[in-house]
């Protein structure tokens, strides 16, 4: 039996590690994203390595995501698009941890057609896995969308990430619904986060600033409660999103977290889209993966 591999996504909001051997996931532990470090990011993935390590001896660690940003353990340049799997995986930045050879594999970057620059750490790795998992997704043109903190607009052409859009709604979402008056206190009040959700889809193609303030007059003239008002952000900020970045008919491969992609999906069908799911912690897993399929060629 071989020694085993680890495997880890490090985005800005979350540290997955997954331990493999002979291609399967024998453990899997999680930590804190690299924008909330609290230490050295080499001590904390020491750390928690450690407790595998007390086990038995690790082959290597492959990283995807935020590792490779300023932020993280080393600068890993991003490679630039069209890239397909290959590509990306051609030149990882190498350092050392615990002992443990450590690979971190690179982002991409792009610029549209006026040049407007964009960037993405660890979306592509869930970009090549469900691409694994689904290899229809390799030919022809495919839309995926990665919902999240930054969501990503893919364009893949024939297995290659050839250009994406990004849009910050998570971000913007935490703040204007966290550190705004815009949802107010927690007195009680009508309608669920569904509720709001609907109605913000209905106003998505409404210019965003008017828009916004409805969460907060609802709230004092309609006795809507703070959890409708977080929906109806949520519905809005979605939605307008979709509208600006989602073709005009077809379908979408959503990939994430199941909870959120299906608000996406709810706003994709709203606009009379299809749309297919991929969970994103297998997606990046299997994107992973490939880098140990590849380094086990001859």
């Amino acid at each position: 039996m071989s020694a085993p591999h680890v495997l880890g996504d490090w985005g800005g909001t979350n540290l997955r590690l997954f331990r493999v051997q002979d291609g399967v996931v024998t453990a899997r532990l999680d930590g804190p994203g690299t924008t909330a470090l609290s230490g050295n990011a080499a001590e904390v993935l020491a750390e928690r390595l450690s407790v595998w390590l007390a086990e038995g001896p690790i082959a290597g660690v492959t990283l995807c995501g935020m590792a490779g940003s300023p932020a993280g353990l080393v600068v890993a340049p991003y490679a630039p698009c069209p890239a397909n799997a290959a590509q990306w995986q051609a030149f990882p930045a190498m350092l050392e941890v615990a002992g443990v050879p450590v690979a971190v594999l690179p982002g991409l970057s792009a610029r549209d057609a006026r040049g407007v620059p964009d960037v993405m750490r660890g979306e592509e790795a869930q970009v090549f896995g469900a691409m694994a998992l689904d290899p229809a997704l390799a030919h022809g043109r495919h839309v995926i969308v990665l919902p999240g903190t930054h969501s990503k607009w893919v364009m893949l052409d024939d297995g290659a990430i050839t250009g994406f859009r990004t849009a910050p709604t998570g971000e913007l979402y935490a703040l204007i619904a966290g550190q705004s008056s815009l949802t107010g206190n927690d007195a009680p009040g009508e309608g669920s986060f569904d509720d709001g959700f609907a109605r913000g889809l209905a106003r998505a193609d409404e210019p965003m600033p008017g828009a916004l303030f409805e969460a907060r007059a609802a709230r004092l003239l309609d006795g809507r409660s703070r959890a409708w008002a977080q929906g109806y952000l949520s519905g809005l900020l979605i939605g307008a999103e979709v509208a600006q970045f989602a073709p005009d008919t077809g379908s979408v491969v959503v990939v994430g977290a199941p909870a959120l992609a299906a608000l996406y999906a709810r706003a994709l069908t709203a606009r009379g889209l299809a749309f297919t799911a991929v969970d994103g912690d297998a997606a990046v897993l299997a994107g992973l993966t490939l880098t140990l399929q590849e380094s086990s060629q001859p």
